[in-house]
């Protein structure tokens, strides 16, 4: 066989995630001579060197070698051809219809007419498949005993976090429940540090000590343990903000199963009364454990359980929906109108926690169902390619990118070394600024590590 280098050839195209079409043939082929040949001699199975010398005398091997060109230009030309019909004719940005909100207490409510460009929808799908990835091996690591202790997964829920961060600064400032993987990643957590958090590592967001219901970084306030606990420390920062004056808001998630908790009655009049900055919104996944809403509430309206602050009930399976009210929420908030409650109205696809099957109170048909009908990553990937604004192919290679980066973060949180008996006193309290009560830090002896 003749080794024959074929020229490179390249086309630009329009996607944000490949800012050049990769080299169409370009490689070094094969020429398979002895194909064209006459029958071989007996016991050869390629020409020798004086029928090839033949072929060059004659001119039939530059034949050859043209016939290959022409072939494989032809092919390359095909290729550029759906390389621009692949890269270059897509829509830029489609107008939805999306659900309407019911209102309570709102003269008005979210548009229903919303724009999406095709980087943000780009962008959506990636974070949310990233976070139904990460919690898929999550649900393997722990059935693996590489995960212990508690660990409540996210997945059928991602459009409410990417929803919510579309529509908020990263100056805005956001607390939560216990399942609290994804919002970690929204907030700016890198999938290597959730996952080794959940694994007990010195590299994970909280140094290894949180586990998975203890998460933070910059803006992002955990992961809290105690149902309905998060409520009253949301209000608190919210607080801060208004006493800072810096327009910047609080967003304050939890639970249906928390909804009827004291505390947060308590936390709604305070910030009515102080006229907060702070979105509280109600995750109505359906079940609180295994109670389903209607056996655990009077009234499932959770949007109205505020009685003076308004409220509004989102579809949370669709990232549009959420990201559109939660910006009608934000401007409520920094307008100086105070507090706002949003239900958003989700279904998660695990159980309660691991030690929950999660089909001892509902059917496996009904969650198939809400699979099928109303999946968050589903919907976002339909209404794309039904409007030319991405190709299945391009899809299916975020999602390989996606699962790469899954698994090496897996790799990293079961290798990193776990921390020191000595870190268990680090990172106990901040002594900045400086306390002083009369003239006296409680505080100064203590030892603190930043």
């Amino acid at each position: 066989m003749i080794s024959v280098a074929f020229p490179t050839l390249t086309t630009n195209h329009t996607s944000p995630l490949l800012l050049t079409q990769p080299a169409v043939g370009s490689c070094a082929f094969y020429l398979p001579i002895f194909k064209t040949a006459k029958k071989p001699r007996a016991g050869r199975t390629h020409p020798d060197i004086r029928t090839v010398l033949r072929w060059v005398r004659s001119g039939k091997m530059l034949a050859i070698i043209s016939n290959v060109f022409r072939a494989s230009a032809q092919r390359n030309g095909a290729a550029v051809i759906m390389s621009a019909r692949t890269y270059a004719d897509f829509t830029t940005q489609a107008t939805f219809e999306i659900k309407k909100c019911d209102l309570f207490k709102l003269d008005e409510g979210p548009a229903t007419q919303v724009v999406l460009t095709r980087d943000e929808g780009l962008q959506y799908y990636r974070i949310m498949q990233t976070m139904r990835r990460m919690e898929l091996k999550a649900d393997q690591l722990y059935k693996q005993k590489i995960i212990r202790g508690f660990c409540h997964l996210y997945d059928g829920q991602e459009a409410c976090a990417v929803g919510i961060e579309a529509s908020i600064n990263l100056s805005d400032h956001l607390i939560t429940a216990y399942r609290a993987h994804g919002y970690t990643y929204t907030r700016g957590g890198t999938v290597k540090e959730i996952m080794a958090e959940l694994t007990g590592r010195r590299g994970g967001i909280a140094k290894g000590k949180g586990g998975s219901m203890h998460m933070y970084c910059k803006h992002f306030y955990g992961g809290n343990g105690i149902v309905g606990a998060q409520v009253p420390l949301g209000a608190g920062v919210a607080l801060a903000c208004k006493f800072q004056g810096n327009n910047q808001l609080c967003v304050c998630l939890y639970g249906d199963g928390a909804a009827n908790q004291g505390q947060i009655f308590e936390t709604y009049n305070m910030a009515a009364l102080w006229k907060l900055p702070v979105i509280f919104i109600c995750e109505n996944n359906r079940y609180g454990m295994g109670t389903s809403v209607e056996r655990a509430a009077a009234s499932t309206d959770y949007f109205k359980r505020g009685e003076f602050i308004p409220g509004l009930r989102v579809d949370g399976m669709d990232v549009l929906c959420v990201r559109e009210a939660t910006k009608f929420a934000a401007d409520h908030c920094r307008s100086g109108k105070g507090p706002i409650l949003m239900e958003l109205q989700t279904y998660r696809y695990h159980g309660h926690s691991m030690s929950d099957p999660g089909v001892s109170y509902r059917t496996r048909e009904e969650i198939q169902e809400v699979r099928s009908k109303s999946d968050p990553i589903s919907l976002l990937k339909d209404r794309m390619l039904s409007n030319n604004m991405a190709s299945v192919e391009e899809l299916k290679e975020i999602d390989v990118e996606v699962r790469k980066e899954i698994e090496d973060a897996a790799q990293f949180a079961t290798t990193d070394p776990e921390p020191p008996l000595e870190d268990l006193c680090n990172h106990i309290f901040c002594d900045m600024p400086s306390l002083e009560v009369r003239g006296t830090n409680p505080w100064a002896k203590l030892k603190s590590v930043s």
